[in-house]
């Protein structure tokens, strides 16, 4: 049917003055009429449109009321589709002025941005104005999307299959490389916020190596996990299982953890041994006690760490093989964040490992978004303190 005729137009015509259709049900709509005097029912009787307007009873045609009301489902269903991820709710609080670093700022109105609206703050002292700064700034797509495709992707799902679920469902196309960037950026920022929490951990540690495939070259990756928080400590890939690649991770899972722990439990493997003694022993006590070769059946083994690398194995087995060591590396320790922030554990009674460690960032929601922001607003802040 073309545009240009009569009733269409009108149809538009009434949309355009502002007056939208009103549902009373599923299927009927009072719609006023475009001289203003009263109003009519359109209703869907029987899978057909009809309209109490003279125009439709005598000359049984559709009519401009039922065309403005197609029009306005139509325009409503598009926008429901488009805001689906074009939103943004959330208001992030700025503590510091973006140009000068100081903490006397006041709120000073609020602007639209592209995704939605962001708090405005004047700075008393250097005067400038600024807005809250996140983690998605001159991203092209919404915050939510590329969260909704982190989340996808660390829980098994393929960069293809990401992409074309994005587009089977919500018509928005995005390459799976770029995916794959988002992966690496965010990835390593949370990773680096990760780093500067200090988790409570237990007295027992448990280690375990396990082979990976890095561009058809077998490597090995080494886990570290605490025992009854299930906090994921170290995770680092190694061409070799050699004492110097052990002592790195042990130093890493020191890092993390803050502290020496009661036990550490590992494998048979030599170089724990002399790993061990390097970086855990001393004269003085309280001492670290190394627990070797346990077995399945004894009362302390090491089936913690060994289920751990069974869900990091449910990962790599979707992606084959990591392209590189490098971008396998940033890819682990992006999963490393999500096991101990993001995803809650059965064993924990539906806690993450950072909730069970002390370490309570209030994350609800959209987890992965709220996570990202904090991250972000941290390393923010850490700049400005450490201004002249």
């Amino acid at each position: 049917m073309e545009t240009t005729q009569p009733r269409i137009m009108r149809g538009y015509a009434i949309l355009a003055k502002g007056e939208q259709p009103k549902s009373l049900d599923e299927k009927t709509y009072l719609v006023k009429s475009q001289s203003g005097n009263g109003s009519y029912h359109v209703a869907i009787v029987e899978d057909e449109w009809r309209c109490e307007c003279p125009d439709f009873q005598f000359r049984r045609v559709v009519c401009k009321h039922i065309h403005a009301v197609r029009f306005w489902l139509a325009l409503r269903k598009k926008i429901e589709k488009s805001s689906l991820f074009n939103l943004r709710e959330e208001v992030l609080e700025a503590k510091y002025c973006r140009f000068c670093g100081s903490p006397i700022i006041i709120k000073q109105g609020i602007r639209k941005c592209r995704f939605g609206f962001k708090q405005v703050y004047l700075c008393k002292d250097c005067g400038k104005k600024f807005v809250s700064e996140d983690a998605f700034q001159r991203m092209q797509y919404d915050p939510r999307i590329i969260t909704a495709t982190l989340d996808l992707y660390y829980k098994g799902t393929s960069l293809r299959k990401t992409s074309d679920h994005l587009e089977q469902f919500y018509g928005i196309r995005i390459n799976y490389a770029t995916i794959l960037r988002w992966i690496r950026k965010f990835g390593k920022m949370i990773e680096e916020y990760a780093s500067t929490l200090e988790p409570k951990l237990s007295e027992q540690w448990h280690t375990d190596e396990m082979a990976i495939n890095v561009k058809g070259k077998w490597m090995w990756l080494w886990n570290v996990m605490d025992k009854d928080t299930r906090f994921m400590l170290a995770s680092l890939i190694s061409e070799k299982r050699q004492i110097q690649d052990a002592r790195k991770v042990f130093q890493k899972a020191k890092e993390v953890g803050k502290s020496k722990p009661g036990r550490v439990v590992t494998d048979g493997l030599h170089a724990y041994e002399d790993a061990f003694k390097k970086e855990f022993f001393t004269l003085r006590n309280p001492r670290t006690k190394h627990v070797r070769m346990p077995r399945f059946t004894d009362e302390t083994n090491n089936n913690i760490v060994e289920r751990l690398q069974g869900t990091i194995r449910e990962r790599d087995k979707v992606l084959r093989a990591f392209k590189q060591e490098e971008s396998a590396q940033k890819i682990l320790d992006g999963f490393r964040a999500y096991y101990n922030f993001i995803r809650p554990h059965q064993a924990l009674q539906g806690r993450t490992p950072a909730e069970v460690s002390n370490i309570n960032l209030n994350l609800k929601g959209n987890k992965w978004l709220e996570f990202i922001n904090q991250a972000k607003t941290s390393k923010c802040n850490n700049k400005k303190l450490t201004k002249p």
